[in-house]
Formats: structure tokens, sequence, C-alpha cells
């Protein structure tokens, strides 16, 4: 087999479907739309949802939860991955949102345990967890909770 051979399978590939190019070819005159109606104008057609005037599915459910618009961006990072948002030994929200390694609209960190501090971190942070605490303490590290 070499490349200049290839070619689809045998049914695999189908003529376009050419409409409106007269009587004879089945497709012609309305083109497969009928006689008048909705959907045989050009735009014709409903949007989706749209069950007839009927009140729609979507505004028949009920909706649950809230979604508030002040609501906190946090960041949750692992003791384990420390070293990959460190600025020279540095982890704090802002020197991470200057350095673009998080994105801008986070406004809370929160350091969590989940495996060794590769090394010491000064760090700076909205929450920490006491395991973590002691972990990045072990390691020569300093946390500061805002």
């Amino acid at each position: 087999m070499k490349l200049n051979n290839l070619q689809p399978a045998p049914g695999a590939r189908h003529r376009k479907k050419r409409i409106g190019r007269g009587t004879s070819s089945g497709w012609g005159k309305t083109s497969g739309k009928g006689m008048k109606g909705q959907n045989s104008r050009s735009g014709g057609g409903t949007r989706p949802g749209f069950e007839g005037g009927q009140t729609p599915l979507f505004r028949r459910i009920p909706k649950r939860g809230f979604h508030s618009l002040n609501r906190d961006n946090i960041l949750v990072i692992k003791t384990a991955n420390l070293d990959k948002y460190a600025v020279k030994t540095k982890i704090d929200i802002d020197l991470m949102k200057e350095n673009k390694m998080i994105p801008q609209k986070t406004n809370v960190l929160r350091i969590v345990a989940g495996g060794k501090a590769a090394q010491s971190f000064k760090i700076k942070c909205n929450y920490c967890s006491p395991t973590a605490k002691k972990i990045i303490e072990k390691s020569g590290g300093s946390v500061q909770v805002i």
C-alpha cells in the first residue's frame, strides 16, 4: 500500500444532493421544503427549544441553587505542588498574578496538605490547613495567614 493508491472504502462517499435543479431531479420546484409555511421560507424555522407556544421545558422545570456575583474565586494548592507556584521561594497571591501564574480574578489562596514540600517557602495566604503548616515549617519554610 502506497499513499498514491489510497482511496475511500466503496460506499463511503456520496454525491452531494443538488437541490433546486429542475423537476426531473426529484428535488426541483420547492426543493424538498413542501408547499407553504414557516419552514418553506428563507430564514424560516424556529429557535432550538421552541415548542409551538407551549411553555418550554426549560421554563417548566424547577430551578435550583444560587450563584453569588460576589463569590470568592479560590485557588487551592497542595503542599506537593508548591514549587510550581513559587517565585524565588516566595508564594504570594499578588506575585503569582503579576507573573501570570494564576488567573487575575483569583482573590483567595488556600494551602492544603497533600504530599511533602520539596523546598522551604515563604508563604502569604488566606488559609492554611494545620497539617499543611506543619509540613511547610518542617521543610524550613514559614506561613503567614492574611
